[in-house]
């Protein structure tokens, strides 16, 4: 029986060059996507999962994310003298418990891999999952769900992929697909963003994972890749002649807010998928008469 994944890691030491100035004071995590700040979409994934212990890996000027999974007591006591018994309730429903979350620093900027390492005492010998924060999704049940029943089926690690048009494969690290239902099939290699024509499928890794604590060793080993950063897809492959890969075929679609485009089509998506919002909303796009733009 494999062991029950208790434990997710968030990397959040991003500097947020491509959202600047907006990200000049604020992390991108907080960015919103409606009313919700990107961090708490990829919370909320965990939590569904049945992720215990949230363990944050974060950089300078990024304290706000640690105040904003700590209780105000201030604001509740305004919420609760006005009556405002509803959006004191969403507060504290987003809270983790206490004791469920743990911040350590990654002090210089060395890429996914390091940060991933950044948080090898906390997490131990233990399997873990890994979310990145500028994916989130639109899946019902949540990615990181179905991604766990594949692992208590196989154990070992675990990788979400979803299909993008063979013409962007170059953008993805896509995965080599081998035998097994989109559920839970073989993942035979790695390829970081592949000419078409040598890409070995459309299947992009859509940062979601499961990994196995033996990747740390890997990572402290593991000399600098691409753009002189610690690669967590080098040390993936070399765990690869070591470990069983499962890919798992998500029902649902990824939106990267790590990019302008990506982050403006999440909110048009998710204001739309809101039954408070919609409606107005509807009406509001349709005021824009964008005619021939559209």
């Amino acid at each position: 029986m494999s062991n029950r994944v208790r434990t997710a890691v968030f990397p959040v030491a991003g500097l947020g060059t491509r959202f600047l100035p907006a990200t000049k004071a604020m992390p991108k995590e907080m960015l919103t996507v409606v009313d919700r700040p990107l961090i708490q979409y990829a919370v909320d994934e965990a939590r569904e999962a049945g992720i215990e212990h949230f363990v944050f890996v974060t950089g300078r000027n990024k304290g706000v994310i640690e105040d904003h999974f700590d209780r105000q007591f201030e604001l509740e006591a305004t919420l609760e003298s006005r009556g405002k018994s509803a959006a004191l309730d969403e507060l504290r429903k987003d809270l983790p418990s206490a004791g469920r979350t743990s911040f350590t620093r990654q002090q210089e900027p060395l890429g996914l891999g390091h940060a991933v390492w950044c948080a090898r005492d906390i997490v131990g010998n233990q399997p873990f999952a890994l979310l990145l924060p500028d994916m989130i999704f639109q899946a019902k049940p949540g990615v990181l769900r179905q991604m766990m029943d594949a692992y208590e089926e196989s154990a070992g690690n675990v990788i979400g992929v979803e299909e993008c048009a063979w013409e962007d494969v170059s953008s993805y690290g896509v995965v080599v697909r081998g035998d097994g239902p989109d559920t839970g099939f073989a993942i035979n290699g790695m390829v970081e963003k592949p000419a078409r024509d040598q890409a070995p499928s459309n299947l992009f890794i859509s940062g979601r994972y499961i990994l196995q604590p033996e990747i740390f060793a890997l990572l402290a080993e593991q000399t600098r890749g691409a753009g002189g950063e610690i690669q967590l897809t080098d040390a993936m492959q070399t765990l690869m002649g070591q470990q069983r890969f499962t890919g798992v075929k998500y029902q649902g679609k990824v939106y990267d807010c790590g990019s302008k485009l990506g982050f403006l089509t999440a909110n048009v998506v998710f204001a739309l998928d809101r039954d408070d919002i919609r409606p107005g909303f509807i009406d509001e796009l349709k005021k824009l008469d964008l005619g021939d733009e559209l």
